[in-house]
Formats: C-alpha cells, sequence, structure tokens
C-alpha cells in the first residue's frame, strides 16, 4: 500500500502558488518551496508533463532541460481537476474537495472538467445543483492575492471562462481566454505588464497527445518541443524582476491490460456507483457492501492495483495530511489506484474514455511526480 503523507511533507502542486505570493510579498502567506521573491509572476501549468517523462525526454526540450528544476508531487488523484484545483486554492485535495475527475456529489456522479452528470442519462449541465463556490467554498489562492492588491490574471482556453471548474477553483483573478500559443504568449507579457503581478496560464495539447498516442510517442515529442518554446519565448518577454514557474498537474503511462468493469460481473456486485477514471476509480456501494466489496476488487485485479477502504486511504495520506468532514462522502467507499500499466476501463459507460492509449490518475512516479522549473529575468 503507499502511503502519501511523507510526499505531500516534502512539497506539493499546492504549494506553488502560496510560496510565489510569499515571493510578491503578501502578508500571511507560507514559502514551503522556497521560491526567491520576484515582483511578477507567471505560473505555466503545462497539462500532461509528468517529471518521470521530461527528464527521460530531456533531448526534446532543451530550453527546460536547462532550467533549476526538481519534482513536485501533483496529489491524488493524479488528474487535472484535482490537480487544478490543488494549485488554485493552495489547498490539498482532501482540504478543496475536488476529489477526482469524476466523484459523487448530492445525488449526481459529477464530471469535474465538464461540471456535467459523468454517466448515465442526458449529460446535463449541473452547475445550478451542484453550485461551484458551494463545492469549493474556501478562498482561492488567487482571491487572496487580489485582497492584498495583486493585479491577478487567469490565461487559458476561452470555453473555460465560466466553466464549473474555473469558478471553484481559479476564481479572484481576470480570465482572459486565447485560442493557440501565440495569444496565450502575448497574454502573459500583458498580464505581467503591472508592476506586482501574478498570472496563471494553462496548456493543454501535450495532455491530448498523451491521451491519444502516448507519453513518449512520436506526435508527443513533437509537442514537447513546442512546449519548451513557449516557455522560452514567455521567460524572454519577462520584464526585469519577474519570474516563470512552469509545472503540470500530472505525468501519465501508456496502458498496457483493461480491465473491463462493465463485463466483469464480479467487480460489480455490491456497487451503487463508479466514479473517477481508468487509473483511478471511486467505487460507491450498497449500503453495508464496503467491505464485501474491497475484497471482490482485491481478488480480481491482485497486483494489477492497489485496493483500499475509504477509511484507509485518508489514513494513508493520499488525499492529504487532512480531509475535511465535507469532503468524506465524495471519496469512495472504495478507493482504486493502478499498478504498473493497468487500468480500470468502462467500454459501455466511457468508451472514450476506455480507449484512450495514454491514462492517469494514479499514485506511480509517471503519474504523481511533476516538474517545478523556475526561469529568472
Amino acid at each position: 500500500m503507499e502511503d502519501l503523507a511523507q510526499r505531500y511533507a516534502a512539497g506539493t502542486l499546492a504549494d506553488v502558488v502560496p510560496s510565489a505570493l510569499a515571493g510578491l510579498g503578501v502578508a500571511g502567506e507560507r514559502n514551503p518551496l522556497g521560491l526567491p521573491a520576484a515582483d511578477r509572476v507567471c505560473v505555466l501549468l503545462v497539462d500532461g508533463l509528468g517529471w518521470t517523462s521530461l527528464q527521460r525526454h530531456a533531448d526534446a526540450a532543451p530550453f527546460l532541460a536547462r532550467l533549476s528544476a526538481r519534482p513536485l508531487t501533483a496529489g491524488f488523484p493524479s488528474t487535472t481537476a484535482t490537480s487544478v484545483a490543488s494549485l488554485g486554492t493552495g489547498l490539498t485535495p482532501g482540504e478543496h474537495g475536488v476529489v477526482g475527475y469524476a466523484f459523487e456529489a448530492g445525488r449526481d456522479v459529477l464530471n469535474v472538467l465538464g461540471w456535467r452528470r459523468h454517466t448515465g442519462g442526458k449529460p446535463i449541465d449541473l452547475r445550478e445543483r451542484v453550485v461551484p463556490e458551494q463545492l469549493q467554498p474556501r478562498p482561492t489562492a488567487f482571491e487572496r492575492a487580489a485582497a492584498a492588491g495583486v493585479a491577478v490574471r487567469v490565461v487559458g482556453p476561452r470555453d473555460q471562462r465560466d466553466s464549473g471548474l474555473t469558478r471553484a477553483a481559479l476564481r479572484g483573478g481576470e480570465f482572459q481566454g486565447v485560442h493557440a500559443l501565440g495569444d496565450l504568449t502575448a497574454a502573459v507579457a500583458e498580464a505581467l505588464a503591472p508592476p506586482r503581478s501574478l498570472c496563471y496560464a494553462y496548456h493543454a495539447d501535450l495532455d491530448l497527445l498523451g491521451h491519444v498516442h502516448g507519453p513518449g510517442s512520436t506526435p508527443w515529442l513533437y509537442q514537447l518541443s513546442y512546449v519548451d518554446r513557449l516557455a522560452e519565448t514567455i521567460a524572454g518577454s519577462l520584464p526585469r524582476g519577474a519570474a516563470l514557474i512552469v509545472t503540470a498537474d500530472h505525468g501519465m503511462v501508456t496502458v498496457g491490460e483493461r480491465v473491463d468493469y462493465d463485463a466483469e460481473p464480479a467487480l460489480q456486485a455490491g456497487v451503487r456507483t463508479v466514479g473517477g477514471e481508468a487509473r483511478a476509480r471511486h467505487v460507491y456501494t450498497v449500503e453495508g457492501a464496503a467491505p464485501d466489496v474491497r475484497a471482490a476488487w482485491r481478488e480480481t485485479l491482485g497486483d494489477r492495483a492497489w485496493v483500499l477502504g475509504r477509511e484507509e486511504a485518508v489514513a494513508a495520506g493520499w488525499f492529504g495530511p487532512r480531509v475535511a468532514d465535507a469532503v468524506l462522502p465524495r471519496i469512495g467507499d472504495v478507493v482504486v489506484a493502478a499498478r504498473g500499466t493497468a487500468a480500470v476501463v468502462r467500454t459501455e459507460a466511457e468508451p472514450r474514455l476506455s480507449r484512450m492509449t495514454g491514462q492517469h490518475g494514479s499514485v506511480t512516479d509517471e503519474e504523481l511526480l511533476v516538474p517545478l522549473a523556475i526561469a529568472r529575468a
């Protein structure tokens, strides 16, 4: 069983923005990562840029390879929704409550990226029924920064302006929607024009090609080289005294063996519904069935996954050192993290996701470790 408590203590994605704010002189913010002081900071999150993949393919990213860098723990599940919430709030998953790609919220299984019903029935918009600001009510790091007089800009795909995840985790900054690498770079330069400014910028395409072709594939490597050029261009445009922090939300593995929940009766017995994704599953059971479900999943999956009860996962620090009372029901009665290159897919309920070559979410180094790379002007 993987114990993540020490990993969280050694530095996580949740520490990045508070550390940057401390360097900007925001009172009350901690700096556990020891980031240097800067009067302007850009945090560039490259979706899918795992630390181990970056080290393995450093020749495709010469600029990033030259930077001072270290690995951070993304947090569990190692997936975009959870990690973006960790970075945006400065809180660990057990505190901010975005405990995965899809989890129970009230009577629905919420798909966080679309803020809609995950499976079953019409994929309705849940922003009125599951209000983002209520699901994650804690002040974000960007709200704290803005209240302290920092000029805050959030730069991302334009269709994310009013998304549930943006409202839950990234509120507090002026949102600027962009289309491609060119206007993302220009938007960052504009955002850092004022003194004492913070810009968060997000780039998604490396993750997309990892899902389609696999991390380390030829298309993925070409995209990594474009990401490297993006980071170099932003760094070259920084005003004096500014800093660029490059990080990521998760890494990725190329899936080998797929276990199909929809075709495996032993996995379905006693299960009320399933959330999460192929490498990290929340399993919600009928009343009283959790011990039997945990035993059945352990027997069926064997050494292809870690299978823990909710209390075991919390005690092992998977969701961070603290789990809020309101967050506990969102965690599955049984929590499953894939080992090696295995995946628990749902070919009927999640046909597109089940076919993806690259997957993430588990607690392996390939998925959990992300870079913290810094460039100074």
